[in-house]
C-alpha cells in the first residue's frame, strides 16, 4: 500500500504516510506533561504511526485556553516535553509539536484578561468581544512562536506545526472575515498573511532552514465573508515562499455551520481541499477529517489528492490501526464511529478525552490486558456491546467464555441505532466486536435466552448480566390500538408505516426513527446526482425528491429535542430532520391516541396513519436480581444497570472483565 511508503517533510523522513494530528486531550495539570499524555502517545507510536504531532502547545502564558493543555511558553516545560519526545521516538515515529495561540477562542474568566485577535470582532464560538492586538503585541507574538519552537527542538522534537486554521489566532489574521486592520497586517491577502509569514521566517532564522515547519490551515472556512479554497491557495503559495515545508489542510472553523466531525459527514469528504492546495505547492500536503478506514486513506493517496493522511480520532479508537492495516487485518481495526461521545463532547465540557470504542484511552498503562490468576468459566447473558466487550477482554485474559443472545443477531440496541444512513457508522462497533467473538473462539449461542435454569445447567463460576433494557409503553389511552407500533420494530423493519406518522418521544431513539422514516420516503444523493447528470430532471427538482414524502411529526414533552444526544452531534441530527421536512414539537404531551392520530394536551390534533412509541427504556435487571447470591461471582454491565450512553456500557464492561 502507498500508505506505508516513506516520505520526507523537508529534511525529516517519516516511515509511512500516517499522521496523528495534534488533539486536545485535557490530560495536563497546570500545562505540564503527565504520565497519561506520555502513555497515550507512546501507544500510538508503538502502533506504527509515522508522524505524531502533540499539542496544541501554548506559545505564551495567555495563548492557551485551558490549564489542561500543554505549553512551551517557558523553559520549565522542556523536561516533560523531552520525556514525551523520547517516548514517541523510541518506537520509530517522528515527533512534532503544534504551536498554538488560541486567540479569541477562549473566555475572559479563564485568561483573567480580555482575549486578543486580529481585529475587535466578536467571536461567534464564545460570544465575547476580543481586543485588537497592537503592532508591538504582534511582534512579540511572532517572537514567542519562535522561542516555543526553539524549546521544542531543545526537547528533541523533529518538527513544529503552526496552527493557522479552525479559528485560532493566526487564522483570525488570515481571514477577511475577522481581519479588518488598516495597517500592514491587514487589507490584501499579502497583508493578512504577513503575521504567519513572519512566524515561519523567525522560526527558520532561529532553528535553521533545515528544521521542518508544517503549517495547518483551513482549506475553506465555510463562513460568509471568510476565505474560500481560492484564497487559501494564494495563502499557501505565500507561506511556501516563507519556508513552510508541508501543509496540513483542515476544514472550516469551529464555529462554521457545516458539519465536519460527525458521522453524517461522508468518509474523506473534504480531501478535495487538500487536493486543491496540492495543485499549487511543491511540498507535501496532508488530508484529514472523517477518515477512519485504511482503504479510504489509500484511495486518497492513489488519486493524488494528498501525500499524507491525517488520522486523529481513528488513532484514538485504535492505536494499532497502522500495524493492522499494513498486515491486511482490516476487520480487526477498531474504527472510529465519529460519535464524539468521549472526544469532542468531553473537550467541549472540559473533561479529559476518552473513547466509546476503546476504553483503554487515557488508561493505557492501567488497562494492559493481563492473564487471569485463575481460569474461570464465564457465562455472559446478552450480546450487545457491553456483553461482547466483556467477552472479548475475559477471553483475552484466558477465561472460558460463553455468550448467549436471545435474538438471532449480535449488537443489541446499537444495531438498530445504526439503521438510519446518517448513523450507520455505529455499526462499525458491532462488526468489530462480532468479529472478535469469532477470532477469539468465544462460544456464542444465538436465539437462546439465559434463564435461571440455563445458569443452573451450565454452572458457571461467573455470570455477567448484560441484558439491556425493556422499552417503555406509556400509559396513554389508545396505546394498544393497531395503528401504534414501537420504534424498535420500525427500525427493524418489522412493521409497516403509513404516510402520516407521529413519533411520541424526541430523545435519541425518536430522532433516529424520524431520520430513518424520512430516508425511506426519499431518494438518496446518488440517485439525485444520476437524475441530474443524465438530464432526467433539473437539480432543484431532484433535490426536492431528497425530502421525505412522508409527513412526520416528533412530539417531545421536554423543552428540547434530543436531550440525550451529545452536544457536538445533536445539532446536526436536528438540522437533518428539519431539512428532511420532519416537524418537531417540544413542550408537548400526548393526551390520547385515536384511530386517526393523537390528541395533545393543548387541544391540538395531529393526524397519523401510524403512531410510533419512542418514550425511552428501563433497565432489564430481572435475571440479575434472580441470580444474586446464587452464583460464585455475578456482575451487571451496560443498560441493565441503568439506561445510559453506549460509551458507559463499553467502559463498564471493560472494567468488569478485568476484575474477573
Amino acid at each position: 500500500m502507498l500508505l506505508f511508503d516513506p516520505i520526507k517533510i523537508g529534511s525529516m523522513e517519516i516511515r509511512n504516510r500516517i499522521f496523528l494530528p495534534a488533539m486536545h486531550l485535557g490530560y495536563c495539570v497546570n500545562n505540564f506533561v503527565d504520565d497519561r499524555i506520555v502513555n497515550f502517545y507512546e501507544a500510538r507510536a508503538k502502533g506504527g504511526a509515522g508522524l505524531i504531532m502533540v499539542g496544541g502547545c501554548a506559545t505564551e502564558p495567555l495563548g492557551t485556553g485551558l490549564p489542561n493543555m500543554m505549553s512551551l511558553s517557558d523553559d520549565k516545560y522542556i523536561p516533560g516535553m523531552r520525556r514525551l519526545a523520547e517516548a514517541i521516538k523510541r518506537h520509530g515515529s517522528k515527533a512534532a509539536v503544534q504551536l498554538l495561540h488560541v486567540g479569541p477562542q477562549t473566555w475572559t474568566f479563564i485568561l483573567g484578561t480580555q482575549p486578543v485577535s486580529a481585529s475587535a470582532i466578536k467571536c461567534k464560538l464564545t460570544g465575547e468581544m476580543p481586543r485588537e492586538m497592537t503592532i508591538q503585541e504582534i511582534e512579540q507574538s511572532v517572537e514567542n512562536f519562535a522561542l516555543a519552537a526553539k524549546r521544542a527542538k531543545s526537547a528533541g522534537f523533529d518538527a513544529v506545526e503552526i496552527i493557522g486554521g479552525v479559528g485560532y489566532l493566526v487564522a483570525r489574521f488570515l481571514s477577511p472575515r475577522t481581519n479588518v486592520r488598516k495597517d500592514r497586517y491587514g487589507g490584501s491577502v499579502q497583508g493578512r498573511v504577513r503575521f504567519a509569514v513572519e512566524i515561519i521566517e523567525r522560526i527558520k532564522e532561529k532553528l535553521g532552514r533545515d528544521f521542518p515547519v508544517i503549517f495547518k490551515l483551513s482549506g475553506d472556512e465555510f463562513m460568509e465573508g471568510g476565505n474560500t479554497i481560492e484564497e487559501t491557495k494564494v495563502i499557501a503559495k505565500e507561506l511556501e515562499k516563507a519556508g513552510a515545508d508541508c501543509f496540513n489542510v483542515a476544514v472550516a472553523w469551529h464555529e462554521s455551520p457545516v458539519p465536519q466531525i460527525t458521522m453524517n459527514v461522508p468518509r474523506g469528504a473534504f480531501a478535495y481541499l487538500a487536493e486543491k492546495v496540492r495543485e499549487v505547492v511543491s511540498v507535501p500536503v496532508i488530508a484529514g477529517n472523517r477518515i477512519n478506514d485504511p482503504l479510504v486513506a489509500e484511495k486518497i493517496l492513489r488519486e493524488g489528492k494528498a501525500d499524507i493522511i491525517s488520522l486523529g480520532r481513528a488513532l484514538i479508537a485504535d492505536p494499532e490501526f497502522p500495524i493492522k492495516a499494513k498486515e491486511g487485518r482490516f476487520a480487526e481495526i477498531r474504527k472510529c464511529l465519529a460519535c464524539n461521545q468521549g472526544c469532542f463532547d468531553h473537550v467541549f465540557s472540559a473533561q479529559p478525552v476518552e473513547c466509546l470504542v476503546n476504553p483503554d484511552v487515557s488508561r493505557e498503562a492501567e488497562y494492559q490486558i493481563k492473564p487471569a490468576a485463575k481460569r474461570k468459566k464465564v457465562l455472559i447473558a446478552g450480546g450487545g456491546p457491553a456483553g461482547m466487550e466483556t467477552a472479548r477482554v475475559a477471553k483475552l485474559r484466558g477465561h472460558d467464555v460463553t455468550l448467549y443472545e436471545k435474538s438471532d443477531r449480535l449488537g443489541g440496541q446499537l444495531s438498530w441505532a445504526a439503521v438510519p444512513k446518517e448513523r450507520r457508522e455505529l455499526g462499525n462497533l458491532v462488526d468489530y466486536l462480532a468479529y472478535q467473538m469469532q477470532l477469539l473462539n468465544v462460544n456464542v449461542v444465538l436465539g437462546k435466552e439465559v434463564t435461571p435454569e440455563v445458569v443452573k445447567q451450565l454452572n458457571p463460576d461467573v455470570l455477567v448480566v448484560a441484558t439491556g433494557v425493556n422499552w417503555i409503553v406509556p400509559d396513554i389511552p389508545g396505546v394498544d390500538r393497531p395503528n401504534v407500533v414501537m420504534a424498535l420494530d420500525v427500525l427493524a423493519d418489522r412493521v409497516s408505516v403509513g404516510k402520516k406518522v407521529v413519533i411520541i418521544g424526541g430523545g435519541g431513539v425518536g430522532c433516529e426513527t424520524g431520520l430513518y422514516l424520512a430516508e425511506k420516503g426519499s431518494i438518496d444523493a446518488e440517485t439525485m446526482l444520476f437524475l441530474v447528470k443524465w438530464g432526467a430532471m433539473d437539480l432543484e427538482s431532484a433535490y426536492k425528491l431528497t425530502k421525505s414524502n412522508k409527513e412526520i411529526v416528533i412530539v417531545e414533552m421536554l423543552d428540547k429535542m434530543g436531550q440525550d444526544i451529545g452536544g457536538s452531534t445533536r445539532w446536526t441530527i436536528l438540522k437533518s430532520l428539519s431539512q428532511s421536512g420532519v416537524k418537531m414539537l417540544t413542550n408537548s404531551k400526548v393526551k390520547e391516541i385515536t384511530e386517526k392520530g393523537v390528541k395533545l394536551d393543548n387541544g391540538d390534533v395531529l393526524e397519523a396513519d401510524t403512531v410510533v412509541i419512542a418514550v425511552g427504556s428501563k433497565q432489564n435487571n430481572e435475571l440479575f436480581e434472580k441470580m444474586r447470591g446464587k452464583v460464585p461471582e455475578i456482575y451487571a454491565v451496560g443498560d441493565c444497570v441503568t439506561p445510559r450512553k453506549a460509551m458507559d456500557a463499553m467502559h463498564e464492561a471493560a472494567a468488569v472483565a478485568r476484575k474477573i
